[in-house]
Formats: structure tokens, sequence, C-alpha cells
């Protein structure tokens, strides 16, 4: 498989500082795992309790590096790595990626349904409208061509009622934790190509650390299961997210053995 990993590190609506500290570091030991050189994407600055409309004139330009990026390596046939900060840099990469490979499954493995709108966010919290943004329920200015009826949601289990009945709406499949398997996951994909993206806060706490903790979440052991009942071939892009570095009662390192692991099933 040729990967190619991508790291961010420019602010996308952060309002904690431990997410682009675990984007370097979780990106860092997959490049070394994968024996390649990352591509480092914007620069570090300090989280901030602002609104989505701020966070996002305040990441544009780091959101148009990533659309940029994932597109010349879609271009050179390689399959883009994405280790991110938060799940609102998808807000520039499932564009490019439905661009290119519209017939896609999307899966979306998040504890959360990020479906919300301008309209509808009670957090105004733009990693909450990532996915909905993708999907052109509103205009991010990055693009919505992601159709919703190739969304797959998994292990998700804090939804808002209005985004569920978006999610519904939509078409979107939702996969709830307890039924999230391996043949669950291969039945609505079929035989289509898959773009996959993981917030680790739909794994249960306490395996690896994110700032929106969920209890009733999977495993790792179901993430790796997921991702090894996939072909390898029919992978077009991973992302990974919201791994939150500094947490005192996860060792950091044991984190990245588990992100490392899981990953190593879709090589």
């Amino acid at each position: 498989m040729n990967y190619h990993v991508i790291i961010n590190q420019g602010r996308v609506a952060d309002r904690t500082d431990g997410a682009l500290v675990g984007a370097r570091n979780a990106g860092q030991a997959l490049a070394e795992h994968l024996s390649t050189k990352p591509t480092i994407i914007g620069q570090p600055s300090p989280a901030a309790q602002d609104d989505w409309r701020q966070a996002l004139d305040n990441a544009n330009e780091t959101l148009r590096e990533l659309a940029e990026i994932t597109r010349s390596v879609l271009d050179d046939h390689q399959i883009p790595l994405l280790v991110t900060n938060t799940c609102a840099a998808s807000i520039a990469t499932l564009p490019v990626a439905a661009a290119k490979h519209p017939e896609a499954a999307f899966l979306w493995i998040d504890a959360h349904g990020d479906f919300n709108t301008p309209d509808t966010t009670a957090s105004g919290y733009l990693g909450g409208m990532a996915l909905a943004g993708a999907c052109g329920l509103w205009d991010t200015g990055h693009g919505g061509t992601v159709d919703p009826r190739n969304v797959i949601l998994i292990g998700a289990r804090d939804i808002d009622n209005d985004e569920r009945a978006m999610l519904q709406n939509a078409g979107v499949s939702i996969l709830a934790p307890e039924h999230a398997t391996p043949e669950a996951v291969q039945e609505l994909v079929a035989d289509r190509p898959v773009w996959i993206h993981v917030d680790w806060d739909v794994l249960e706490p306490g395996y690896i650390p994110a700032a929106y903790k969920i209890p009733s979440g999977l495993l790792p052991r179901h993430v790796a299961a997921i991702f090894a009942a996939l072909p390898t071939e029919s992978i077009r892009g991973v992302e990974l997210a919201e791994f939150e570095a500094g947490d005192p009662n996860i060792p950091e390192r044991l984190s990245i053995e588990f992100i490392v692991e899981t990953f190593q099933h879709l090589t």
C-alpha cells in the first residue's frame, strides 16, 4: 500500500491544546512505521473557545492547504493518510475525495454525528458540523460534494435530536456501537472503494484520550476488526483525528502503540 502521511499542525477550531500535539506525535510514529517522510501542513497556534464562524475564517488557509495536498496525493495515485487535530479538518479533505471517487463509501467512525449546521448547532463548535458541511448541508467555502447516502456513521452514540433527523433524512447509514460489526460494515460498503475517517472518541474512554469522552464506545479490537474486514485494495484514504495528547491517566506511548497497531490492519 502506497501511503502518503500528512500531518496537520494548523489549528482548525481546536478548543484544547492536546490535539495538535497528538496529531504530530501519532503522525510521526506512523511515518516511521511506514518508513516514509511525512508532509506537514500548517503552524500550531493556541486553542480558543471561538464560534464556528470565527474558527472557520481563521482556519481557511490551513484547510486550503489540506485540500491541495490531498488532491495532489490522489492525483499521484497514492493513498492519503491524514493525521489531524480535529474532525473539522475533514471539511477540506472529504469534498476532494468525493470529487475524485464519487462512488466511494465514506466510513465516519465517531462517537458523534458531526452533522449539525449553523442553524442547529447548540455548541457553536465547527467540528460538530464537519460532516454536514462536506455533504453540502451548509456552505463551508470548501465544497460539499459528498453524497450523504454514501456515508456510514459507525459507533455514534451522542447525536442531537435535530442532528439525528437530518442524518436520517439525508440517507446516512448509522451503525450504533452494538451493531458496528465487520459483517454489517461489509454489507453496507459492498464492493465500493472506501474512505475512512476515525475520531478516537469512538473508543471506550481509557484507551486513546480524546477531548470529548463518551462512554459505551468501541474497543480498539472492534475498530481493528472492521479495518481487517475491508479489502486493502478498496482503501482510497484514511483520516485519524482527535488524539488528545497529555492525558496524565493514559501513557502517550501506549496510545500511539494502539493507533499504529490498529492502522496496521489497513496495510
